[in-house]
């Protein structure tokens, strides 16, 4: 979303003109109800401090989420960004007219939150197959959903990617996922995904060639030591909804979710530089950004980051509770221009045979056209780490010539690169033990949500989003005003 400069009506409303020009901020004249104003003296060499109700520090879904509560309740806010626009880590990149989603990024439509804050209409969801083609074995073999494709589904009974008791195990897991509660999935006892399959039952055959790059691909961790809680969540999600993309990429949702907000309150290009706790003189919480200004909040601070910069911010202070373990999941994705595709089918392309480094693929243009230009093809390419070692020439030359033995040499050379995103932190460690319910309460006015903070899930962001305002406007007594 481009959000353009408007000038301020009154000087007594955030910074003077030349004070915007000079910290190259994004400022939107606000509305009457948002109360924000600027105290400075001409003559002072102090910073000069804007007020307002709550200070939201990111603009990803989490962040946004807890803007659109506090909005439905017109409790002033100000959401600020470091970087030049909404989303953080749902990103969308514009290249020789493809859109590049930043990272394998797909939309669950059975997300329960999403449902409540998002208009998919207008979202215009392109739809993935129901399933998954295998390559396993030098061959690509079917694994649907016998509930929206059931003749691929008996036709599928028989492959190699996993037993007849295999496929029916899945539908044993679909009812058992289906008959509980979101809540009561979250709060299960829980172990890591690969001991759950092979509780259940689930042969080594299914569990390499199909759960392994599916579920690896989703959580960013190809041993599946993620939280058994994730693996029903996801998978309820499933039974539910489609996978899809929205047709103006992965962007158009956080870029919904800011164009419902007052364009004043969205503050971009500024970094925080540190947050206080609550301060007893002034009775406000103060944000400090980069360039030294000083944001001071009446009602609290909500912490909406991800979690390496949230421990940033909070050194010293209540960081200590953050409770993290230090491993994160990381990925790399290329991209790739083709004029021909050997494949049709809205549908994701597993590795199951257990080699090479290509985890999963599509062809984007397959799900939405509108993701590249007429005649042309986008390939998107992911793999589990960031492989630094590792040049972009010589990622790309390993993946095109893996992707050769399963497309032939002759397609897959003609392939152009576009960009490689290598994302260090996709996403937050959850292996067992976790707690994705806990309070968004971490300090005296300050509060915490992301989702590292809930489900590491696009839904598990826009939840801990919305709790961690439902918090502060109770302790705060403001839900009725």
């Amino acid at each position: 979303m481009n959000l353009i400069f408007s000038p301020l009506s009154k000087p007594s409303l955030f910074f003077p003109p030349h004070q915007l020009h000079k910290h190259n901020h994004h400022y939107f004249k606000f509305k009457p109800h948002c109360l924000q104003t600027t105290i400075s003296s001409p003559i002072s060499n102090t910073p000069p401090e804007t007020k307002t109700g709550v200070i939201i520090v990111g603009a990803g879904l989490a962040g946004l989420a807890a803007a659109t509560h506090l909005n439905s309740k017109n409790i002033p806010f100000l959401l600020v960004e470091a970087s030049n626009s909404v989303g953080g880590r749902v990103r969308t990149d514009e290249v020789d007219g493809f859109l590049l989603d930043r990272g394998f990024q797909i939309f669950i439509t059975g997300y329960p939150e999403a449902k409540n804050v998002l208009d998919y209409e207008s979202l215009d969801l392109q739809k993935f197959y129901s399933g998954a083609f295998v390559y396993f074995n030098g061959k690509f073999h079917t694994v649907a959903d016998p509930l929206r494709h059931f003749t691929d589904a008996i036709l599928s009974l028989t492959n190699p990617i996993g037993s007849v008791i295999d496929k029916l195990l899945i539908g044993l897991t679909r009812i058992r996922v289906l008959s509980k509660s979101d809540g009561e999935i979250l709060s299960a006892n829980e172990i890591s995904i690969i001991d759950l399959l092979r509780n259940t039952g689930f042969s080594g055959l299914i569990i390499d060639r199909f759960f392994r790059p599916f579920f690896g691909g989703i959580f960013f961790d190809k041993e599946l030591e993620t939280s058994s809680r994730l693996f029903d969540f996801i998978f309820k999600c499933l039974a539910l909804g489609d996978n899809t993309l929205p047709a103006k990429g992965i962007s158009a949702i956080p870029e919904q979710l800011a164009r419902k907000l007052p364009s004043s309150s969205i503050l971009l290009n500024s970094k925080v530089a540190s947050i206080e706790e609550f301060e007893s003189k002034s009775n406000l919480s103060s944000v400090k950004l980069q360039n030294g200004e000083i944001l001071k909040s009446e009602f609290g601070v909500i912490i909406a980051v991800e979690e390496p910069e949230a421990e940033k911010l909070l050194a010293g202070k209540v960081g200590s509770k953050l409770g993290h373990k230090r491993l994160v999941r990381s990925t790399a994705c290329l991209y790739f221009s083709a004029d021909q595709v050997p494949i049709s089918e809205p549908v994701l392309l597993l590795n199951g045979s257990g080699k090479g480094i290509v985890n999963n693929m599509f062809f984007a243009t397959n799900v939405a056209r509108s993701y590249g230009p007429p005649g042309k093809t986008l390939v998107s390419v992911s793999v589990i780490g960031t492989y630094e070692g590792k040049s972009d020439e010589d990622l790309t030359t390993i993946v095109l010539q893996e992707l050769s033995g399963w497309f032939g040499d002759s397609l897959v050379k003609r392939w152009k690169h576009l960009r490689t995103y290598r994302i260090e932190f996709a996403q937050p460690n959850q292996c067992p033990p976790t707690n994705l319910l806990k309070s968004p309460k971490i300090g005296p006015s300050v509060y915490m949500c992301g989702d590292h903070w809930s489900s590491a899930t696009f839904d598990g962001a826009l939840v801990s989003g919305r709790r961690a305002a439902e918090a502060l406007l109770k302790d705060k007594a403001l839900a009725s005003q």
